[in-house]
């Protein structure tokens, strides 16, 4: 483990200037995201001067961001010291919003999580019971938690179209009665810190690439197959979010024109509403209704003739037929999807993550068997496509990831640095930060 002595902080110290912000910002992401660094290295991967490097890390570690350890390796010369990003100067709190579930979390100012709660839950029920039951359990896991530092940010995902400027949640066509509810502005109030809010499929591709499948590419989609399904979009190694904050949202891409199915959103064809979860269980139970699944038939009379998209992996997996039948459909619908955006964005990796993707290598195959059929040999020459390496905790540690990510990022630092943090400066969310 990397020995390291935190400075104490100055009682004053010289405001930042704007001409040294972008390189402050570039030290410190150079650093968080690549965790232990020297100077020369920071030097070598940024492009900054010596002296430069050396005034933002000393500035930097003053303000208590960065840490000093023990002497690295040498090359040649002296031995450069072992840089590391302060993670415990503070902590975040993250809820993870699905359509089934609550999950919550704990993390550090690096991402790492301390702490992590879930539970079932209703995303019809509304905002104002969810989101009570959220500050329940935030309660909970903070009370009995030993945290770092102080509350610096509070993150939440939810499963639907999401303003990102705004922190509100627009027209979302399985979240009923959260249409433009201040999210951002009840938890604001509630802990006096920034709160930032975004869709799941985004939040979970911040994750992935952070600290997951997807940690190193450049260019990547992340696709979320749950309920719903949405996917996440990195270009240049930083999500896009499109103009308004919808990129990404594949679930309402129409891939059968002549289909009867009428999606929650209103329109047909949808793929969301033909290979997403809640489309899997409907066809579960139409199979078990019609006794073309023994083992589906069971699993419901087990269930009061209840069943879920889970069921129908567990079936396929106990060698029913008509069960994997239905997830390879569901995977080659996928694939079709993502065939078009391999085109367009020519991606090094999909990753696939939520719940339907526990289905596994039947769904997984489907899925690398349609888009390999459809693209072209030069779109997917260097293409992987995998499964999520964060599995079930992707969503609280990409709110985390989100939160951290805008509390450095240029605009939001420059508004907190000189007091030493964001704590009791909820407006710097709304303000925008980039």
């Amino acid at each position: 483990m990397l020995s390291t002595t935190r400075r104490e902080q100055p009682a004053a110290l010289p405001p930042v200037q704007d001409e040294q912000l972008d390189a402050l910002v570039a030290v410190l992401d150079d650093v968080r995201h690549e965790r232990r660094r020297s100077r020369p290295e920071i030097m070598h991967s940024t492009g900054l001067t010596r002296s430069v490097v050396q005034q933002r890390v000393s500035e930097l570690v003053a303000r208590g961001l960065l840490l000093e350890g023990r002497l690295g390796p040498s090359t040649g010369g002296r031995a450069p010291r072992q840089l590391e990003f302060a993670a415990s100067a503070g902590h975040v709190i993250t809820a993870a919003l699905g359509a089934t579930s609550i999950d919550v979390a704990v993390a550090d100012l690096g991402g790492a999580l301390i702490s992590h709660q879930t539970e079932r839950a209703d995303i019809s029920d509304g905002p104002e019971r969810i989101l009570s039951r959220v500050e329940a359990l935030f309660e909970q896991i903070t009370t009995v938690t030993d945290l770092p530092g102080e509350l610096w940010g509070v993150g939440i995902g939810v499963p639907g179209p999401v303003d990102f400027d705004h922190g509100n949640v627009v027209a979302p066509p399985i979240m009923p009665g959260w249409d433009d509810f201040p999210i951002r502005e009840r938890f604001s109030a509630c802990y006096n810190v920034p709160v930032w809010v975004d869709n799941d499929a985004n939040v979970m591709t911040l994750g992935e690439l952070r600290a997951g499948a997807a940690r190193g590419h450049d260019t990547v989609v992340f696709v979320k197959i749950g309920t719903g399904i949405g996917a996440g979009i990195v270009i240049a190694g930083r999500l896009h979010r499109g103009a308004q904050g919808s990129a990404g949202d594949v679930g309402h891409m129409q891939i059968a024109s002549d289909s009867e199915v009428v999606c929650r959103c209103g329109k047909i064809g949808c793929l969301e509403a033909l290979a997403g979860g809640a489309a899997l269980a409907r066809d579960a139970r139409a199979l078990a209704a019609e006794g073309l699944s023994p083992q589906l038939v069971r699993r419901m009379s087990e269930q009061d003739g209840h069943l879920e998209a889970a069921d129908v992996s567990w079936a396929a997996s106990h060698g029913d037929a008509a069960s994997a039948r239905l997830i390879a459909r569901s995977g080659n619908l996928v694939g079709e999807a993502l065939s078009s955006m391999v085109h367009i964005l020519n991606p090094s990796l999909i990753v696939i993550g939520g719940g339907v993707s526990r289905a596994g290598d039947p769904l997984l195959a489907a899925i690398r068997e349609s888009v390999y059929r459809q693209s072209l040999p030069l779109a997917t020459r260097e293409l992987e496509i995998r499964t999520s390496a964060l599995g079930p905790r992707s969503g609280v540690i990409g709110v985390a990831t989100m939160v951290t990510d805008e509390l450095f990022s240029r605009g939001c630092l420059a508004n907190w640095v000189d007091a030493g943090s964001p704590t009791g400066r909820p407006g710097l969310a709304s303000a925008g930060s980039r």
